[in-house]
Formats: C-alpha cells, sequence, structure tokens
C-alpha cells in the first residue's frame, strides 16, 4: 500500500526568516515534514517559544495560528510504501520520546554559509531534519552536497517531490476544510 507525506515551505516573515532570505534569495526559508492528510501531525526543528528564536529545537508545528498566520508556503506531496512510512513515523516518535537530546544547529546554518560540512550530533535545522528523515526512509533528495548542508530550495528540487500547492498557508488550510467538510477548523 502506498502512503503520503508532505514537505511543507514556508515564509512566515519573521526577521529570522528574513535575514536567511536575505542572503539565499530564495522565497521559501522553512521546511517542515507533515505526516497526516489534515496537517495536524507536522514536525520540524524550529522555535520551541514563538517569541525566542534562540530556544529552538525538535518540535510539533502549529500551523493555524502563531508564526504561520500569515505566511506564504509551498506544499509538496510525497508517496511512500509502508515500510518507508513507517521508518519516518518511528524516527518521528524516537525524536520526541527523546526532545531533549536534540538541539537546533544553529552553527550548521552558518556552516551552510560558509559550504562547510558540520554535521553535530543530535543538532539539526529544519532542512537538514526534513532532508535525513527523507533519506533515511529510501526517498532520494538528488543532490550533491552533505545533508547537513541541504536547503529548503535543494529539497523542493527533489524529483521525489510533486507541487501540490502554492501561496497562503492559512487558504489551503481553510480550503481544505471546505472541501472536505470537517468542523474542526481552527479560524486562522
Amino acid at each position: 500500500m502506498e502512503r503520503k507525506i508532505y514537505v511543507l515551505l514556508t515564509d512566515t516573515g519573521t526577521i529570522f526568516t528574513r535575514i536567511i532570505k536575505f542572503y539565499t534569495k530564495k522565497p521559501h526559508n522553512h521546511a517542515s515534514i507533515v505526516v497526516d492528510d489534515h496537517f495536524n501531525k507536522v514536525y520540524s526543528f524550529g522555535r520551541r517559544n514563538p517569541r525566542n528564536p534562540f530556544m529552538a529545537g525538535f518540535v510539533q508545528e502549529n500551523i493555524r495560528g502563531g508564526l504561520f498566520r500569515n505566511a506564504d508556503c509551498a506544499i509538496y506531496c510525497v508517496t511512500l510504501t509502508d515500510t518507508q512510512f513507517e521508518k519516518i513515523i518511528a524516527k518521528i516518535r524516537e525524536m520526541e520520546e527523546h526532545k531533549s537530546n536534540y538541539r537546533y544547529n544553529l552553527i550548521g546554518l552558518i556552516a551552510v554559509m560558509l559550504n562547510r560540512e558540520i554535521d553535530r550530533k543530535n543538532a539539526f535545522f529544519c532542512s537538514h531534519f526534513v532532508a535525513t528523515l527523507l533519506e533515511e526512509s529510501g526517498i532520494p533528495i538528488k543532490n550533491q552536497k552533505p545533508l547537513s548542508l541541504v536547503t529548503p530550495h535543494d529539497i523542493k528540487e527533489s524529483a521525489s517531490l510533486k507541487l501540490i500547492y502554492e501561496g497562503k498557508l492559512s487558504s489551503y488550510v481553510q480550503n481544505y476544510y471546505q472541501q472536505y467538510g470537517h468542523d474542526r477548523v481552527e479560524v486562522i
């Protein structure tokens, strides 16, 4: 049986993402992995406290408010086998259970700018995390870079991903609930 997951690339417009965007010149500079069709299970490496970009690590993100309230996004779909899907779920569960062992790799972001590989144990930034999950489950990213240098733009270039939406994240979420008649929608 085939399963679907999603790669969510966003631009939240925060000062931190504007700094990254100034350097990358790319429209989306945050990557998350979504493991359900309702977009309730969204994971990445990012802010644990929305007001402090330096308190960061492995997080489950709420895309229906907060930093994502006015985010622009691109959503990509990936079709997986059951085995590939279970590998991703197992890794996410392991990270959730040992959340305190994982850190945000701010040094790794600087290394990306210098094109120097710095692979720190249990330390990731968003696109490094997403690329690692995909690669370890057998979904190739198709680049010649070490995973610790992969950017959101590199991920979107993968032939394994299919673009399904680009625009305001709030519009996608709202349209999904209208289309499928769900009554559990949070107002954005």
